[in-house]
């Protein structure tokens, strides 16, 4: 019976060359792009499933709030985790991971050879006890015990050491701090599994630098800069253990956080969760809304449901050409259930061979794919998660795209057939219409997206920051010995005739600013102190980046102890902004005393951080000496840049000749903290362009099929009088009301889902009237075109050849 359903649904695919074609290619690109999406969340999902007992992990997060603002960091004060271990007996192990801060390069030399890595961490001895690495070299027991122990991943092991064993080999580390000498005790990949903790370089925290620092801090309130994992004994509850925590901060921080004005509160977050949870600060690697992936898969299910319409129309249009193979198999006794198993199977039969094709096809676009969602997904045959997806995505689409028209064919009776009704007591016509209104409200709202989006990013390009991002440089210098002669670099670059000036500072703005202060007037106290972030620079910074003041003046040579104050700023002070100039604002830490600073200037509110925040209270604070001050920023003024690059590049290494030539472009790094955005923005248009595709794929045929059964009656209306013209829009006005009924389901869908997405911006566009014409007239054109190339080859067939039989 199999091997004649078999025969049978071979015979029809390959007499009906169009419809198999049409279902064939619309299944396979919808499953190459289901599939596609399916592994990208699936590899989103992955983070850090890979460590033993992974459900008892969890950082443990902190919120902050001073006069109102409220800020959630992945991270906590030094002294937390040691005393929760200490305190609870849910928590089995502690372990802190800290940015070795100061630089996001840092210098690694063995013999000879030298090279610059970024994200290196201290931490503690008990690290390799709560996450689990692929050691290639050493053991992880003890391997971060030893003071100056690192830990190298493979790749930085193989450049610095080529072929030769790295384990017990001293290398020299150069950051920030100093340079400092560092035996390395393991080698690691990451073939266990991807995690949050993105570290190419582990040093042992008993090691100086940032992690001496940690190991000597005692403050509860302030310094949340440690990454704080604990792992809970099993059987512990963490939602017991989290409520616990107000008493435990208010036991050991209480006066801190009074003394400061601040409110603290601890979370615990598993750690599984922390790559799809956005919204904290301090994060160690880019993270992923869940969001984001509800969206992904979501638009992965309509691609696909898409592409099973295209088969369920075609199948009940084409209904008639099969009536009579009905009719007969259920005159030799063939039950309903034998009919319905038979159009299913042949589902099935389309959809196996659509993922035959989708596969390799995906194997072959992976490179491109993975550029359009910045991702690494790779296909491995020996991944039984891969098969169970194929397995899914067969069994659901055959089920989906065959179960109406088994139902619909199978309802055919065969007496009514045997004397030519070919009518089911099931009705196909108004479902394939809704259908087809279905598939295009899917492609509208999407095309909407587009457009939205697009606007909503191009008025992020383009919006004025309250600070020129143009034609500005940044160069970072990594180690104690560049950034001595940063200054003798800056003077260099100055005599250049393209050079405008040049500024030197601790951060640059577009990137995340961790510094902040809270600052009070005289009377007041660190309780009513408001938050200010803050970076430091030389006095050439306002200039550097045309920041404008509305009062008092820049910053002077030797202008230690003054600040350049934002509106927002003095406003939650309570200042004029005209008056504020020569104002004391006051600060204290403890144990430290009372200090203050004077404001030289108010400047003009400018979006420092992200439009996704409002402005927040910010300043700079002058400083030349400050170590931490890595950050040069170049104001230039040219036509020819790769001119200009080479010049620079002369003048770094005759100042600078054993560091590399690196650059930055200004506006380039404030674009990077919209990177998902435009990474939604890829694929929307990427996966909108196959969702028409499909579309349009089914509309093909439909209109195929619908000018081949009124071929006669176009025949008798050219015989009538009637024009081409005529007979063209006879034949596509029925498709285009169908695609008018879309636009106006789908415009208010789109309204509201994109107005939910621009909620994440403070600043964002506002939803025209013109994104949906557009979208509209956009959908109309592919449509008219899709249907009228049949149209017009229905309309221009010789009337004489279709009447003959008449």
């Amino acid at each position: 019976m199999i091997k004649s359903y078999f025969k049978t649904a071979m015979r029809f695919l390959l007499k009906n060359k169009t419809f198999s074609f049409i279902n064939i290619i619309g299944l396979a690109i919808g499953t190459l792009s289901c599939l596609y999406i399916l592994l990208y969340v699936q590899d989103q999902y992955s983070y850090d499933k890979q460590h033993q007992n992974a459900e008892n992990i969890y950082r443990v997060t902190s919120q902050l709030s001073a006069t109102g603002d409220k800020r959630n960091f992945a991270t906590s004060s030094p002294p937390i985790a040691p005393s929760m271990k200490r305190d609870f007996a849910e928590v089995q192990q502690y372990a802190r991971v800290v940015p070795s801060l100061g630089a996001t390069k840092h210098l690694l030399s063995y013999g000879l050879k030298s090279i610059y890595e970024t994200d290196a961490y201290y931490a503690d001895p008990d690290f390799f006890n709560l996450f689990n690495y692929h050691f290639l070299s050493g053991t992880p027991a003890g391997a971060l015990a030893a003071p100056y122990s690192i830990v190298l991943q493979q790749w930085v092991a193989e450049k610095l050491f080529g072929h030769e064993n790295p384990i017990n080999k001293v290398i020299t580390y150069d950051d920030s701090f100093g340079r400092h000498d560092f035996k390395v005790t393991g080698v690691i990949d990451n073939s266990t599994g991807k995690s949050h903790l993105q570290a190419r370089l582990l040093l042992s925290i008993n090691s100086g630098g940032m992690g001496e620092f940690v190991l000597n801090n005692n403050g509860y309130a302030g310094n949340n800069l440690v990454s704080s994992y604990i792992k809970l004994r099993p059987g512990a509850d963490a939602k017991v253990l989290e409520k616990k925590l107000p008493a435990f901060i208010n036991k050991y921080g209480g006066q801190q956080l009074k003394e400061t004005g601040m409110q603290k509160q601890l979370h615990l977050q598993p750690i599984n969760a922390i790559h799809t949870t956005t919204g904290y600060e301090a994060e160690t690697s880019q993270t992923v809304a869940a969001s984001f992936l509800y969206t992904l898969s979501l638009i992965a299910l309509l691609i696909q449901i898409t592409a099973c319409i295209n088969f369920m129309n075609l199948s009940t249009a084409r209904a008639s050409q099969r009536a009579k193979e009905v009719g007969v198999r259920k005159v030799i006794g063939a039950s309903k259930a034998d009919l319905v198993r038979q159009f299913i199977g042949e589902s099935f039969l389309l959809s196996f061979i659509s993922v035959a094709i989708a596969l390799p096809l995906l194997a072959l676009l992976l490179p491109y794919l993975n550029t359009l969602t910045s991702a690494d997904i790779s296909i491995r045959l020996n991944n039984p998660q891969l098969w169970g997806m194929l397995a899914i995505l067969i069994t659901i689409t055959g089920l989906l795209a065959g179960s109406y028209p088994a139902f619909y064919l199978s309802a055919f009776k065969a007496i009514k057939i045997m004397k030519g009704n070919f009518t089911s007591q099931v009705s196909a016509a108004g479902l394939r219409r809704s259908l087809v209104v279905f598939q295009f409200i899917i492609s509208i709202v999407l095309i909407i997206g587009i457009i939205v989006i697009y606007t909503q990013l191009n008025y992020i390009k383009n919006k004025d920051l309250g600070f020129n991002a143009q034609q500005k440089l940044v160069f970072r210098f990594y180690t104690a010995g560049t950034q001595s002669k940063i200054d003798g670099f800056a003077n260099d670059l100055r005599r250049l005739a393209e050079v405008k000036s040049t500024s030197r500072a601790n951060a640059v703005l577009g990137e995340p600013i961790m510094r902040d202060h809270g600052v009070y007037l005289s009377g007041g106290n660190m309780a009513n102190a408001v938050d200010a972030q803050n970076i430091t620079t030389d006095k050439n910074f306002t200039g550097t980046a045309d920041i404008q003041l509305i009062s008092g003046r820049i910053f002077a040579e030797n202008d230690s102890g003054k600040v350049l104050i934002n509106e927002t700023l003095a406003h939650r002070l309570g200042l004029n902004a005209q008056t504020a100039p020569g104002t004391r604002l006051y600060t204290q830490y403890q144990p430290n005393p009372v200090t203050y600073v004077e404001v030289a200037g108010v400047m003009k509110d400018f979006n420092y951080n992200s439009l996704h925040g409002d402005i927040k209270p910010f300043m700079f604070m002058y400083d030349t000496k400050e170590g931490d001050m890595n950050t040069l920023l170049v104001a230039a003024e040219t036509k020819d840049y790769a001119a200009l690059l080479k010049k620079i590049e002369q003048v770094w290494h005759q100042d600078l000749p054993s560091a590399p030539f690196e650059y930055a472009f200004l506006d380039t790094e404030v674009q990077k903290q919209y990177e998902t955005e435009f990474t939604l923005s890829r694929i929307i248009n990427s996966f909108t362009l196959i969702a028409i595709f499909i579309s349009c794929l089914g509309l093909f045929g439909l209109a195929a099929f619908s000018a081949e059964q009124r071929i006669k009656e176009i025949g008798v209306r050219k015989v009538l009088g009637a024009s081409t013209a005529g007979i063209v829009q006879l034949l596509s006005a029925d498709f285009l009301k169908l695609v008018i009924i879309a636009l106006v389901i789908a415009a208010p869908i789109a309204w509201w889902a994109m107005r939910q997405w621009l909620q994440a911006f403070a600043y964002h566009i506002s939803i025209s009237w013109w994104m949906f014409a557009l979208a509209g007239a956009a959908t109309l054109s592919i449509a008219l075109l899709t249907v009228s190339f049949q149209a017009v080859k229905a309309a221009l067939v010789n009337p004489i050849k279709s009447l003959r039989s008449e």
